[in-house]
């Protein structure tokens, strides 16, 4: 973004030359994505889908934690409730999926009115607390909705999986079969929403309502004397968080096509590893997440295997990430070197006597 002033010739800029050339390559890199599809075997287009839907879920928590200092530990919340209400509006309306893609994430949107009545009116650790505590008390209700499972789940109907929006179109555009096009189309999906994602957030940072959520962020007292309503920024950074969790989430599920309580509102899957994907990326940065999706995926491909003893590694990775690089792996590097792919702070240039 440029804006110039006639009368001085002074230019304020937010973007870099590595920023253009970044650009330019992630033009590419994703042009290449979109037709991997085509070429790639089902066991890639199925880990391709798991890191998008990752990265996007890390995104929206880094949204909330790294730019708007909202701890937030019960995201599985919304994960789960949007996945219910796919799952709910395929079996008892008879819907397609697809399209109840979008009712995961308008319910969980309208999940996130009451829980944030009551987070908001606790501050830090008893914020983050509090988050997990009703995300709790949603897994719990849910477990009682015998309609879709109750406590022990239930699958989508096989003929709603046969049936997807796209799928027969895509398996004779690419002669494979319906289950493989079913993960095309899922890939796709994902793709264009953790693209979504990452482009709203940025957009959203180099807006002047970005400029407010760094302001509360940093110091809400200075951010309100100046006239900012902290609380407005908050409850716009968590109602857009939650939507994009929701939407998340039901598309998970639509690929599972099975869901239970324990496993749509699991802390570990939906927020443990999603905060140690932001933390070792780098947080409060958009390039973090990337970062540490990508880790993250290295990680559980090499030692998944080892039971227990994976989750005491990824703990030790990430004490030693915190230890030796505070600001995470992204983080350091960009602290060090001056490089950053998403620039947001403005720099005044140009100029004349």
């Amino acid at each position: 973004m440029t804006t110039s002033t006639p009368e001085t010739g002074y230019r304020v800029e937010t973007r870099t030359r590595t920023s253009r050339v970044a650009g330019l390559a992630a033009i590419v890199l994703l042009a290449g994505l979109f037709v991997l599809p085509a070429f790639a075997s089902r066991g890639l287009i199925q880990d391709l889908f798991f890191i998008f839907t990752m990265l996007t879920l890390a995104q929206f928590w880094n949204l909330l934690a790294g730019y708007g200092g909202l701890v937030s530990v019960g995201q599985q919340a919304f994960v789960g409730i949007g996945a219910y209400a796919m799952f709910g509006a395929v079996i008892l309306w008879g819907l397609d999926p697809l399209p109840a893609i979008l009712l995961g994430g308008l319910a969980a949107l309208a999940l996130a009115v009451p829980f944030g009545f009551f987070a908001f009116r606790l501050q830090g650790a008893y914020f983050a607390i509090g988050t997990w505590v009703l995300a709790e008390v949603a897994r719990l209700v849910v477990a009682q909705w015998r309609a879709v499972g109750g406590g022990t789940g239930t699958s989508l109907p096989r003929q709603a999986t046969e049936t997807i929006a796209f799928t027969e179109t895509i398996a004779q555009l690419l002669d494979v079969r319906p289950a493989a096009a079913r993960d095309i189309l899922a890939y796709w999906l994902a793709l264009v929403l953790a693209i979504l994602a990452i482009g709203g957030i940025y957009w959203l940072l180099r807006s002047k309502r970005g400029l407010a959520l760094a302001a509360v962020r940093d110091n809400p007292q200075a951010a309100r004397s100046i006239g900012v309503d902290g609380q407005r920024v908050k409850w716009f950074v968590f109602l857009a968080a939650a939507l994009g969790t929701g939407l998340t989430g039901a598309l998970i599920y639509m690929q599972k096509a099975r869901i239970s309580p324990d496993a749509a509102f699991s802390l570990s899957d939906w927020t443990a590893y999603v905060i140690f994907i932001v933390v070792i990326g780098g947080i409060g940065t958009i390039e973090g997440p990337i970062i540490g999706v990508l880790v993250f995926f290295l990680l559980q491909t090499l030692l998944a295997q080892y039971g227990a003893w994976y989750l005491m590694i990824l703990g030790l990775v990430s004490i030693g990430v915190m230890l030796a690089a505070p600001r995470g792996l992204w983080g350091s590097f960009s602290h060090r070197t001056g490089i950053q792919l998403f620039p947001i702070r403005r720099r005044l240039t140009g100029g004349r006597l």
